[in-house]
């Protein structure tokens, strides 16, 4: 389990102490009583994108990298394209809306540092993505299908809230091995027009 918090190591509190580590940090969050500001997040991985039938509906699936729990996430039909090329790493003529975002923060030395799935609301997921520039840390809200996008190009990690997990994902038996192997498949031989 890996654990986020509102404080990163090395930030300074008001206090003038430093986290030094997740152990540290939560040491100190629980003694100042304000244990509401830490989170868990459960790091993921990408199994695949495909259309789910009969109502071919694209989605994601993600699955915890130290679990058993697989979140199906259903997005839309450009946004399952752009995450089955950057995981297949297909280059396109000119560059996908994703690629151009990538491009403008690399030009302009954005570090994005990770992304989060943090919300459920009535069957809408939400997602954060976490940027620094100049020394500042920035939180953006994005939907998830957008920030898996951008985060498989620039090779950062993807993580799920717990609450979201626990609400959310489903659990596969070992039977199931054959299922998460067409995800794979799939993702392997995903064309365009399968989301059209």
């Amino acid at each position: 389990m890996t654990c986020s918090r509102v404080f990163d190591s090395g930030d300074e509190c008001d206090n003038g102490a430093l986290f030094q580590g997740c152990s540290a940090g939560l040491t100190l969050l629980y003694r100042w009583g304000i244990k509401e500001s830490v989170r868990q997040v459960i790091k993921m991985n990408i199994v695949g994108v495909r259309v789910e039938l009969p109502t071919n509906q694209p989605i994601v699936l993600l699955q915890e990298e130290e679990g058993e729990r697989f979140l199906p996430i259903w997005i839309g039909a450009f946004e399952a394209t752009a995450i089955a090329f950057a995981v297949q790493g297909v280059e396109t003529a000119r560059p996908m809306t994703h690629d151009l975002f990538k491009n403008v923060l690399e030009d302009l030395s954005v570090r994005v540092e990770q992304v989060v799935i943090n919300d459920l609301v009535d069957g809408t997921f939400y997602a954060e993505i976490t940027m620094f520039t100049n020394g500042d840390k920035h939180l953006i809200s994005a939907r998830p299908s957008d920030a898996i996008a951008l985060a498989v190009r620039m090779e950062v990690p993807i993580y799920a809230e717990e609450g979201v997990l626990d609400e959310a994902s489903i659990v596969m038996e070992t039977a199931d091995e054959d299922e998460i192997e067409r995800f794979r498949d799939f993702l392997d031989h995903v064309e365009p027009q399968d989301f059209l």
